[in-house]
């Protein structure tokens, strides 16, 4: 199979400047704030996102290397499948955050509710749309038992490498 290539639209910055004490999900990072900067080309694209709350940013985890089939995830001690877990630490390392979309000025997007470390390269943006996106009948699996010990976790040597 070919290899596939990604072209960065944006930057995104926030406060997080290295992968300790950086939040472990958008939901757990106390409305920090950061901004998307656009590159001038894409400005275009972003006509009409600014009737939406929120919004999908993928990434890539630029901080990333190597990954581990197996790893201790954050909220537990146990080794669990790579990909039933959310490390960054992956064969193709790209994020994920549904943040909160603040103001846009010209080609910068103003978020809250950011969990990504400081100049991180940005691939795409999406409209989060809870009737698309959102679930009622949703299993989290060996999470089931872990989320109430999530809103006082941060990133730790494991974000670094698995």
């Amino acid at each position: 199979m070919k290899a596939i290539i990604f072209k960065p639209i944006g930057i995104i910055y926030s406060p997080f400047k290295e992968a300790a004490g950086t939040p472990i999900q958008p939901s757990q990072s106390d409305g920090a704030e950061g901004r998307v900067e656009l590159f001038e080309e894409f400005l275009p694209g972003l006509e009409d996102i600014d009737g939406f709350s929120h919004i999908i940013l993928l990434y890539h985890f630029h901080l990333s290397r190597g990954f581990n089939l197996k790893v201790v995830p954050f909220l537990d001690d146990q080794k669990h499948g790579l990909f039933a877990t959310r490390t960054p630490n992956r064969p193709n390392p790209i994020g994920l955050s549904v943040v909160r979309l603040g103001r846009i000025e010209k080609n910068t997007i103003y978020v809250k509710d950011i969990d990504i470390i400081d100049k991180t390269p940005l691939l795409d943006i999406k409209p989060y749309v809870h009737s698309f996106d959102g679930r009622d009948d949703v299993k989290i699996g060996w999470l089931e038992n872990k989320l109430r010990d999530a809103g006082n976790r941060r990133a730790d040597e494991r974000f670094d490498n698995s």
